[in-house]
């Protein structure tokens, strides 16, 4: 004579059709007692015994490429860069410009020369950033790329391009 119990389909969906045993529930209730068992984000997972998470302190991970977000003027969507954060601004331009010219986005770009352009934080921003400074120290993945106005390309000096009154005013004076 053979025992047979059933299963209730309730009791079956939750488990998976696995009940587990009181090993599994203490595992389950006491992770600290078994060294297989690693609590990540969304319970507990059984690692095997070579292998070893990741170590949680800051200083022996080091960032090596950063994803960028660089819209250029006039464009439908960002180009995705990815570049080394030890890299300046200059560097992230020239390789926005080289990205978005290889993909062929539109508009076309007129100049390809990355001294033509300025990136800013985003394309309400005034001020633009120094191509020299490191893209790690920015503190945002999101920019904007625009063409600098022409009278800043063809302007001896900075002065004269900001204040192109003064030489008039000069003659009154």
């Amino acid at each position: 004579m053979s025992l047979m119990t059933s299963k209730s389909p309730a009791k079956s969906l939750r488990c998976g059709g696995l009940v587990p045993s009181n090993h599994d529930r203490s595992s389950l209730t006491h992770p600290e007692r078994h060294s297989q068992l690693v609590r990540q984000r969304g319970g507990l997972i059984s690692v095997p015994g070579k292998l070893k998470p990741p170590p949680t302190s800051g200083a022996s991970r080091r960032l090596t490429k950063l994803l960028l977000n660089v819209t250029v003027q006039h464009s439908f969507g960002p180009v995705q860069v990815v570049t080394s954060p030890e890299n300046t601004v200059g560097d992230l331009i020239k390789e926005a410009l080289a990205i978005y010219v290889k993909e062929k986005r539109r508009p076309l770009v007129k100049q390809t020369n990355p001294e033509y352009y300025e990136l800013h934080y985003s394309q309400f921003s005034l001020e633009s950033l120094k191509t020299g400074e490191k893209l790690i120290n920015l503190g945002s993945r999101n920019f904007f790329l625009c063409q600098k106005p022409a009278k800043f390309l063809n302007s001896s000096t900075y002065d004269e391009a900001l204040f192109p009154f003064t030489k008039f005013m000069d003659l009154l004076l």
